[in-house]
């Protein structure tokens, strides 16, 4: 946790930046997420204790200004990342919008005391009351390519569900999360309440370190990783999305003009450098031909020279030039090894220099083998690797060869078979005939299984994410002693054994033998004590 640290987080609840300081010691640094979580630990109480329908009407009223604020945002958002203005309003300012109006239409019914009874018979004078409360403080350390909608849809879920919240933004996109503490502290939001603490990787790491009762991630598996490592000693729970090699299987039936157009979205999208991107297609016989003859023909229809800020611009930059060199060793590594480079549209702006851009080529590969990185690994950016199955079942276990597994989806016009395919893939969302979309609906769980990690956000799973259960087992007849207690005498296994024969018996005859024993192990207890 060394390294030099813009501290900008005095009165951070606020955004207003009172001093700018580089820190370069590690007790700075873990001075500033300390105090950060001391207060969320104060605000605590008095926060928890309001109810959901309160807590859900700030939230209104947060999505109300983003609403209001929405061009202003989506500029921000655009400016930091360098994605296009339009990608910035639907990805960012609409999820977000979104996500703020399923959560105050869902948590009052989702977080409410659920009452029940239980199906043991010797439990039948039980009221069972499960509780959802919050888990405390917070953290939310939130990645670069989606600024505002990751930290937005986070922060407000662990706030309506009763949590007080710290958040450590991308170092990369500082204001974008400006916008959301402001906001919040617009409508009211007590002191303490939600805090922004920005920094790089050591402020992250010193937050993560910090007593805070749940860590929330969005990330690279590696830092998941890290995180997970430093939590696990102390059992504080971890949700991770960790990213993904997503996977596109395309049917010989499929729309190959409605597949290459939502595949091509789907992998250029935010540069590529989106978690549940297409990574991987695979398609099926004859329709790999067809297939990326069309990505060709689209790719070189893209608007990849027009000025930054341009409303006509598809694809913009990578967020930094070390994500370009990643990247492009990626890319070096597979034509190395023999993959084909099928179309390759350069998207250097304004003169740039290979050595000084952020922009990356549109890249379609072909003939790519497992041994290579842009199968293995993620690659976060615009490589889209596209390989030919002799089958359904072909294509299923190649879309499974990858140690990730956070979306998938499937193309074909026949959706009952689209459906067969879909459920035989190792992911944590299908979408049949569509891309990326699971990961920005607000009722749709998101998360992943293996390496894509643990957990998940929105819909009403995530919510659940966000409290602890607590049950209360109330006995409506107190006075009297339960039958199973001290003590046990010479025909206590007997009746027991009735007791299990009543309500375990598999034929009529064996569960009418057994009612006798019960009802004198129930009323003529051998030996209570």
């Amino acid at each position: 946790m060394t390294g030099m640290q813009l501290d900008q987080s005095a009165n951070v609840a606020t955004t207003a930046t009172i001093s700018t300081s580089a820190l370069s010691e590690t007790r700075t640094v873990d001075s500033t997420a300390s105090v950060a979580v001391s207060r969320a630990r104060a605000a605590l109480p008095a926060w928890s204790a309001r109810s959901v329908a309160n807590r859900s009407a700030i939230i209104e009223r947060f999505r109300a200004l983003v609403f209001d604020d929405r061009d202003a945002i989506a500029r921000t958002v655009s400016e930091e990342t360098g994605k296009p203005l339009a990608e910035s309003l639907i990805a960012d300012l609409s999820t977000a919008l979104d996500g703020a109006r399923f959560l105050t239409r869902v948590a009052q019914g989702a977080l409410a005391p659920k009452k029940m009874r239980s199906d043991t018979l010797a439990a039948w004078r039980k009221v069972i009351t499960v509780h959802h409360d919050p888990f405390g403080v917070i953290a939310i350390v939130s990645p670069w390519n989606y600024p505002f909608f990751f930290p937005a849809m986070h922060s407000m879920t662990a706030l309506i569900a009763g949590n007080t919240v710290v958040l450590k933004p991308s170092e990369h996109t500082p204001r974008s999360a400006d916008h959301i503490a402001r906001l919040l502290t617009r409508v009211g939001l007590p002191d303490g309440v939600f805090t922004v603490l920005q920094g790089d990787g050591a402020m992250g790491a010193a937050l993560v370190a910090s007593p805070v009762d749940k860590v929330m991630f969005t990330g690279s598996e590696r830092t998941g990783r890290q995180i997970a490592t430093v939590c696990a000693p102390r059992f504080v729970p971890v949700s991770l999305e960790l990213g993904g090699s997503d996977a596109a299987i395309v049917l010989e039936d499929a729309n190959v003009d409605i597949t290459a157009s939502g595949i091509l979205w789907g992998r250029f999208t935010n540069a590529g450098q989106t978690c549940a991107a297409v990574k991987r297609v695979v398609a099926v016989g004859t329709v790999h031909d067809k297939l990326v003859a069309r990505l060709i023909s689209q790719v070189n229809s893209l608007t990849v020279d027009a000025p930054a800020g341009s409303t006509m611009r598809d694809v913009g930059p990578l967020i930094t030039t070390a994500q370009r060199t990643l990247l492009m060793a990626q890319l070096d590594d597979a034509i190395a090894q023999g993959a084909t480079v099928a179309v390759r549209r350069e998207t250097l702006a304004n003169g740039a220099s290979e050595a000084d851009s952020r922009h990356a080529p549109l890249v379609v590969l072909t003939n790519v083998t497992p041994s290579m990185r842009v199968w293995h690994d993620e690659t976060f950016g615009p490589i889209l690797v596209v390989v030919r199955a002799a089958s359904d079942d072909d294509a299923i276990t190649l879309a499974n060869d990858s140690r990730y597994g956070l979306s998938a989806s499937v193309w074909s016009q026949d959706r009952k078979r689209a459906d067969r395919v879909g459920a035989k893939l190792v992911a944590g969302s299908i979408a049949l005939n569509d891309a990326v979309i699971t990961a920005g609906l607000a009722e749709v769980p998101h998360g992943g299984v293996r390496a894509s990690g643990i957990g998940r956000v929105h819909g009403v799973e995530g919510l659940l994410e966000c409290v602890r259960t607590r049950t209360v087992v109330d006995d409506q007849l107190p006075m009297l002693r339960q039958p199973w207690w001290f003590g046990y005498g010479a025909d206590s296994a007997p009746r027991v054994d009735a007791y299990l024969r009543l309500t375990h018996g598999r034929s009529m005859l064996t569960k009418l033998s057994g009612i006798a024993g019960t009802i004198r192990m129930v009323l003529f207890p051998s030996r209570p004590l």
